[in-house]
């Protein structure tokens, strides 16, 4: 190898030189629309189906293979180049066609005398295709999931990432079962991606972002993926040193140091990249806490362009917001320790109109607390108005995890809602699959994410054909695997015989369990083998038997993920009939593909609530596969008897080797009694009715629900357009109403300690009928501030036996106008509670600050509770404990 520092060299890009009637297959290779449409890439497969396999399914290091012999041949072929003709045809239909968003909502994308609708989706990852490895796992194909439905459905979107030069490791084992690591180049000339260059220069378009002593010079790169760019940021340029241009060199790879340093040129990069190259988005979507700097960067142009204070650039940007997390637990989130965030971030203060106290008050729970590192997660949530977990049961436990930025306020009412995740059928869907689908319910299932009752159509599908295509993907799978396992063991050194037996051990007709994920100790790999004895038993039933495909990849610095993946390898080479249990290396997005589209059962045993969401399971379900799952992230809300199975019943355990323990016999149970004798109750013509039933029933109800076209569409309604509209509206003239809702909170916050519940009248006795009324008055001291200004809220709930107010609901009440007010700065109010269900009920008052400009988001410490007696409506004071209470009979 000669050095680049030894010798100039000059370098240019070989690009492939097809014959003119072929032109097409370029154009096709270069958008990634490919990635979901089963007709393209069938296209590429025929020019050369070895060399197909040799790229990783890269069609443009394809074309740029092929010898010009096999081109010409392939110009001349009739059938070729009428399938060509036509896949052409509904690639440009694609990207031309008018979609779902543009139909329903046209204001938006029109703009109507305003900026119209454009969305900047930031996210550290985006898996879009094998070939092309800058995701580690779920979060980047969530990533690419989402702007492929982004397309689909007509969205105004853009991405922003990182363009990482070896992207995440390959995987191999040794011959003791431990995991190495290797970082290949990715190969950005044959790769579907291509700089992006400045029309007045004719060079690359080019940003920088400070660093310590230094300007980092940044790259701007655009991937096409449908009729979404997604911009990618790249740091190697020989203007930088050495150190700095290895900063996108690998995703989630080297120390502290290098994490901020990558999420600076994401957040902060990502957002003068896009002024730079002319995008003007409207909303921002923070896809997990990686992007969280873009705020402060925002607020810093904010400040520049309009010489206003911290707090009113802060209020209009965060306007614009919107923050998806993705973490269960706190110890998942990057937290800086504050010496790195001042030696990176400081140089921004002056910009920023903070101190460097200020600053790190923005990414610590209680900003006081000078111990307390920087949370990303903390500084995103503190600049969004808007935030979301990405499941149902994850937003409960996002409001917990973040109760303490919103003091006073009841957990269930902390602004963090959740839109449950998706997965982009088109891309995980089998090809036999989608025909059928195709044939029973129309092609439109594929882009109306509102329709549901399409899917009832699943019903129409013979079982017979639902059956065959599924035997037939699970041959393929098993077909795949045994080339898969015999280049793996030969790479292990082991005998031809000991590969021939490994290879034949798998059987196309038995019941294949699926578990793919990355081996992180919470996921618990190795639940299914907790009892040997019993796992033994279940793999020695000759008339139920089973096999287990496993894939995963643990961090390389996760010493315990590792130690996982050693065991279970090792179980697997037992003699006898664990060794129908095969470990597949190097889990991608290809592995994960063929195991969702070829395995019965798809198997899914994290501790609870440890999983935010998870979607392997949502690609198994669209393929018919039946989920054996844990019920945590979104097979919490997913899960009905008809549709799969779940392993307990949501419970707690005080321990984890109990948890194991029960969970572990559950799943044995689960298998014995009820997967096993299912799936091999077949009829006279070896069809397994029951279980068909049950495969129906799960592409029937989870497909549309668990889509990324639903999940898009959501963000859409839920957020797209109150950023967009809100934004805009605090932008106008100068930030005018930005800087005038900065204004009001802060005479909110200079008066809210005059704000008080003086005094709460209501006539009730210990019991009150069910449905009856209860009138209830308030007298209310607001102090400097105006009855418009303040919402006053009854909080209605029931009573626990230890007196909390639980599953509480505000009821508005309205300003008497006729009553006297009977001290300088008091009003009373007046609402009415209907007495509902049966049991132990109570309420009181509360006092909140009312802006319709505060939109997605609460302030932070603005609410007032009543903390005094409560009297019967005729002054006589009530014991507490009763009148906050009101049985109904």
């Amino acid at each position: 190898m000669l050095k680049a520092g030894n010798a100039s060299i000059c370098s240019f890009r070989v690009v492939p030189d097809l014959p003119e009637p072929l032109r097409p297959l370029l154009e096709i290779a270069n958008n990634l629309w490919w990635t979901w449409h089963p007709e393209a890439t069938d296209l590429f497969e025929r020019l050369d189906r070895e060399l197909w396999e040799q790229t990783h399914h890269n069609p443009v290091k394809l074309l740029g293979a092929l010898d010009q012999d096999t081109l010409d041949r392939v110009a001349r072929d009739r059938s070729f180049m009428h399938s060509l003709g036509s896949v052409h045809a509904r690639f440009r239909h694609h990207l031309e066609r008018l979609a779902w968003f543009q139909k329903e909502y046209a204001e938006l994308v029109q703009g109507n005398g305003q900026n119209p609708l454009r969305i900047a989706y930031f996210s550290a990852e985006f898996g879009f295709t094998e070939c092309f490895q800058i995701y580690s796992g779920g979060l980047g194909c969530l990533a690419g999931d989402h702007v492929k439905s982004a397309s689909e459905l007509g969205l105004p979107l853009c991405g922003v990432g990182l363009l990482y030069r070896c992207g995440y490791f390959h995987q191999y084992l040794n011959a003791d079962g431990w995991q190495q690591e290797t970082y290949p180049d990715i190969d950005f000339p044959n790769q579907p991606i291509r700089r992006l260059i400045d029309p007045k220069t004719n060079e690359q378009y080019r940003i920088t972002v400070e660093f310590p002593g230094r300007d980092v010079v940044v790259g701007i790169w655009v991937c096409d993926v449908g009729r979404i760019p997604v911009y990618l940021l790249d740091t190697n340029f020989p203007e930088n040193q050495r150190a700095d241009r290895d900063i996108t060199h690998t995703l989630y790879g080297g120390d502290n140091e290098t994490r901020i340093q990558q999420e600076m040129i994401l957040g902060i990069g990502g957002i003068r990249a896009l002024e730079k190259i002319g995008e003007k988005p409207t909303v921002f979507h923070i896809n997990e806490g990686h992007a969280a700097f873009l705020g402060l960067e925002r607020i810093c142009r904010f400040r520049d362009d309009h010489g206003v204070d911290f707090e009113e650039a802060r209020t209009t940007a965060a306007a614009q917001h919107l923050f998806t997390t993705h973490t269960p637990v706190p110890a998942g989130i990057d937290r800086f320790p504050p010496e790195l965030v001042q030696k990176y971030i400081s140089p921004m203060l002056p910009r920023l109109g903070l101190g460097l106290d200020g600053l790190l008050g923005l990414g610590r729970s209680h900003q006081g607390d000078a111990t307390e590192s920087f949370s990303m997660a903390v500084l995103a949530l503190r600049t969004s108005n808007f935030c979301n977990g990405v499941s149902r049961l994850h937003g409960d436990v996002s409001r917990g995890m973040w109760r303490d930025l919103w003091q006073d306020l009841p957990e269930d009412e902390v602004p963090i809602g959740h839109v449950t995740n998706g997965v982009h059928p088109r891309s995980w869907i089998s090809s036999d699959l989608m025909e059928l689908y195709d044939r029973y319910l129309g092609p439109e299932w594929q882009h109306d994410p509102t329709d549901y009752a399409i899917w009832r159509s699943v019903r129409e599908i013979p079982d017979e054909e639902l059956w065959a295509a599924h035997e037939r993907q699970r041959s393929s799978l098993i077909t795949w695997c045994r080339g898969r396992i015999r280049h793996q063991l030969r790479r292990r050194g082991m005998s031809q015989d000991e590969i021939d037996s490994a290879a034949a051990a798998l059987d196309p007709n038995v019941l294949t369990i699926g578990f793919a994920r990355r081996f992180a100790t919470y996921k618990r790999a190795t639940l299914l083998m907790s009892d040997l004895d019993r796992l033994r038993a279940l793999f020695a039933d000759s008339e139920m038997p089973i096999q287990l495909l496993v894939a995963g990849k643990a961090h390389p610095a996760d010493g315990p993920g590792k130690e996982l993946i050693r065991d279970l390898v090792k179980i697997a080479a037992e003699k006898g009939p664990l060794n129908r249990i095969v470990f597949l290396e190097d889990y991608d997005i290809e592995i994960g593909r063929r195991l969702v589209q070829g395995c019965d059962i798809w198997l899914n045993t994290p501790r609870r609530g440890m999983e935010a969401s998870g979607t392997s399971g949502m690609k198994a379900a669209m393929n018919g596969g039946i989920n054996v799952s844990i019920l945590d992230g979104w097979w919490d809300e997913a899960f009905e008897n008809r549709v799969g199975f779940a392993i307990g019943a949501g419970e707690s355990y005080p321990d984890d080797d109990m948890s194991d323990a029960i969970e572990s016999q559950a799943l044995y149970d689960l298998f014995e009694r009820r997967i096993l004798p299912e799936f091999y109750d077949r009829d006279q013509s070896g069809i397994p009715r029951k279980w068909i039933a049950r495969m129906k029933a799960c592409i029937r109800e989870l497909t549309p629900e668990f889509s990324t076209n639903r999940m898009v569409a959501d963000y859409a309604r839920q957020y797209y357009g109150d950023a967009h509209n809100n934004g805009s509206r605090l932008r106008t003239n100068g930030l005018e109403q930005g800087r005038a809702l900065a204004q009001q909170i802060r005479r909110y916050q200079q008066h809210w300690h005059e704000v008080h519940v003086l005094r709460i009248d209501a006539p009730v006795g210990p019991a009150v009928p069910v449905r009856s009324s209860i009138p209830v008055h308030a007298t209310v001291q607001l102090g400097e501030l105006r009855p418009e200004e303040v919402s006053v809220e009854m909080y209605y709930g029931e009573v626990t036996s230890m007196g909390d107010l639980i599953n509480g609901r505000p009821l508005p009440m309205t300003l008497n106008a006729d009553a006297d007010r009977t001290a300088e700065g008091a009003w009373t109010f007046t609402g009415e509670i209907e007495a509902s269900g049966a049991g132990r009920c109570g309420f009181t008052v509360r006092v909140m600050p009312r802006d319709d400009r505060l939109v997605g988001t609460l302030v932070p410490g603005l609410i007032a509770w009543h903390k005094g007696d409560i009297t019967d409506g005729s002054g006589h004071k009530r014991d507490n404990s009763a009148t906050r209470e009101v049985v109904t009979t």
